[in-house]
């Protein structure tokens, strides 16, 4: 069966790890949507930080971020929303106070105050210079409970593994674990790791399977490739599942596609070999 629709994380993905787009990864996107098979970046990106990376194609792209809390087509039309509930919202800010420092609310809202956090600080090596870099998008808060006056997008919290892996554990013993998922993306190798906290159903594989039922489309016309813990069930739903090279080391253990590194134009290469070319069963 042909491919129609192919998602793509970005980040250990599409970008090298510089955080380029290399040309042969542009180009396969280009000839895909030319070929009319649907291109979807699905990242843990919020909307507007990704938007840099899919501006750098001429060609139109679906949009589903902050790991599938929203989707966007590339007219600007929302098709989708989860959110996270007021209460739960801060439920979860009271848990997680002791990792406050690397905390934020993300909010879907058209420019100022998407992202509040409670303090911005220059010192910051982890983090500062990817919030400075989209300083209009973000606002301050403090105490950070106080921004809550809607449903946010998501809670992140970010800093090194292991303090992040604390601020997992505690989320998933905390009594109200039900009313929520986790997105948890790790970079062992720059000691780096984030956690979003969304909606109870909210997943990039959720998100992705709702939207391609929007579309009339099996999930064996969908490919995907990713990298990271937060690819897990986007690559579990679909058809064609590939793991990029350079992928955290569970992923690689389901008996899924490998493809080259992100510094080896991986996503072309898959694409080319299964979106191009003849169908090949994972063994």
């Amino acid at each position: 069966m042909a491919i129609r629709l192919i998602a793509l994380d970005i980040d250990g993905t599409l970008l090298d790890s510089r955080w380029q787009l290399p040309e042969a990864n542009r180009a396969a996107i280009v000839e895909a949507t030319r070929r009319g098979i649907e291109v979807a970046l699905v990242t843990g990106r919020r909307y507007h930080f990704a938007m840099p990376v899919a501006e750098q194609m001429s060609s139109p792209l679906t949009m589903i971020v902050s790991n599938g809390a929203l989707i966007r087509t590339a007219d600007g039309k929302t098709h989708l929303r989860h959110m996270l509930p007021l209460d739960t919202s801060r439920r979860v800010l009271a848990v997680t106070e002791p990792w406050r420092e690397g905390a934020a609310v993300v909010f879907d809202r058209p420019d100022a105050n998407q992202v509040m956090l409670e303090v911005l600080d220059s010192e910051d090596k982890m983090r500062y210079a990817y919030y400075v870099r989209n300083l209009k998008f973000i606002g301050l808060a403090k105490p950070l409970e106080s921004c809550l006056t809607e449903d946010p997008l998501q809670v992140m919290l970010s800093g090194k593994v292991s303090a992040m892996r604390d601020a997992e554990a505690a989320l998933r013993g905390a009594e109200f674990a039900d009313e929520f998922a986790l997105a948890v993306t790790l970079y062992e190798s720059r000691d780096f790791a984030m956690i979003d906290v969304l909606h109870p159903s909210c997943s990039k594989g959720a998100s992705l399977a709702e939207w391609a039922a929007m579309r009339g489309l099996t999930r064996e016309e969908v490919m995907a490739i990713g990298d990271n813990h937060n690819d897990l069930e986007m690559l579990e739903y679909v058809g064609i599942p590939v793991v990029m090279g350079n992928s955290v080391p569970e992923l690689k253990t389901q008996g899924w596609h490998v493809t080259g590194t992100n510094d080896e134009e991986g996503v072309a290469r898959a694409i080319e070999r299964f979106a191009f070319e003849e169908r090949v069963a994972c063994t």
